[in-house]
């Protein structure tokens, strides 16, 4: 059966797949739609599952709210290239727009969805890393519901989105907390829903932050009573580099190791550990300070420098209830 332009045309619409692949899939069909389709998809599968190992560090993020309930989609592909592409901003908003309507609660209900053409997200994914030859998938999903929900893509770049809840309507209170999480990233709401196990980490690397920068304060200052430039001497290589270089004497290298080994011995083994844990306490708030979203300094207002909280308060008493965070973005 002679293939002609106007049926690779229909298929490739159908399916969105390449010229030649449709044209290659209705030949060996002979014709039949139905079976070049299938054909189709399991070749896009096959392709898919040979990519299967390959990284993912592109890809799409589309934040939408309906009636009360907002969510944040993220399909992930392997270049900007295809990211880009509208059959792929497409899919992504097909999945998401499916998401809002069953009002989907985990990732695993996302991929599971049914789309128009009977399939499941995930296996239309599949679909598409067949056709473009990259490796893609399902990477991200988060939801709010309720009241006054604010959403926002940044840029419009479809990498980074973020939805905040306000325990008020104020739609430009929303939209600015919504740009604050974006550009600050918060690791939490506030200090009582930082993780415990986050807040002992941060604190063990203040202690031990805190006595290294008390022994090298010691050091330095023996370096220097001894006329040694510390900046010459803080590595075994900076040593060995400066000697070669004449900025250092062979002596006064071996003076610089011997005062480190032995003032850092002494000043460790004779550390004020009060003193450490107060100064580990301030390093802790810095932390809370900066990483707390209602802690943080608000980012867009006026020249008046307030915390997020404190901007809140001046716009009618409005309390942060939620928000959520998704970027492809290395940060």
């Amino acid at each position: 059966m002679a293939i002609t332009i106007e049926d690779i045309k229909k298929l490739r619409s159908m399916t969105g797949a390449g010229l030649a692949d449709v044209k290659k899939a209705l030949t060996e069909a002979e014709g039949d739609f139905d079976k070049a389709k299938d054909l189709l998809r399991e070749r896009g599968l096959a392709i898919a599952a040979k990519r299967s190992d390959r990284e993912t560090s592109n890809g799409c993020v589309l934040v939408k709210c309906v009636n009360g309930f907002a969510a944040m989609v993220a399909v992930k592909c392997e270049t900007d290239f295809v990211a880009a592409g509208k059959d792929f901003i497409q899919l992504t908003q097909d999945i998401l727009d499916a998401a809002i309507a069953a009002k989907c609660k985990t990732l695993d209900e996302v991929k599971a969805l049914k789309l128009a053409n009977g399939d499941d997200a995930a296996t239309n994914v599949q679909h598409r890393s067949g056709i473009t030859g990259e490796k893609m998938e399902i990477d991200g999903y988060n939801f709010l519901e309720g009241e006054n929900i604010s959403v926002y893509d940044h840029m419009g770049r479809h990498t980074l989105a973020t939805m905040v809840q306000l325990s008020a309507n104020n739609e430009e209170a929303g939209h600015k907390i919504a740009m604050q999480v974006a550009a600050m990233k918060p690791v939490a709401l506030d200090e009582a829903s930082v993780p415990q196990a986050v807040k002992d980490e941060e604190f063990k690397v203040a202690i031990e932050k805190t006595k290294e920068e008390m022994v090298e304060k010691a050091v330095n200052a023996a370096l220097k009573k001894a006329g040694i430039n510390p900046a010459h001497v803080d590595s075994d290589d900076h040593i060995e580099s400066n000697t070669k270089k004449g900025w250092l004497t062979q002596e006064d290298a071996d003076k610089a190791r011997q005062i480190k080994a032995t003032v850092g011995a002494e000043k460790a083994a004779s550390l004020n550990e009060d003193m450490i844990q107060n100064i580990a306490k301030g390093r802790l708030n810095k932390f809370f300070k900066e990483n707390c979203l209602v802690d943080q300094e608000f980012q867009f207002g006026d020249d008046e420098k307030l915390s997020v909280s404190e901007w809140l308060k001046k716009q009618g008493d409005v309390k942060i209830v939620a928000y959520k965070r998704f970027t492809l973005v290395a940060e």
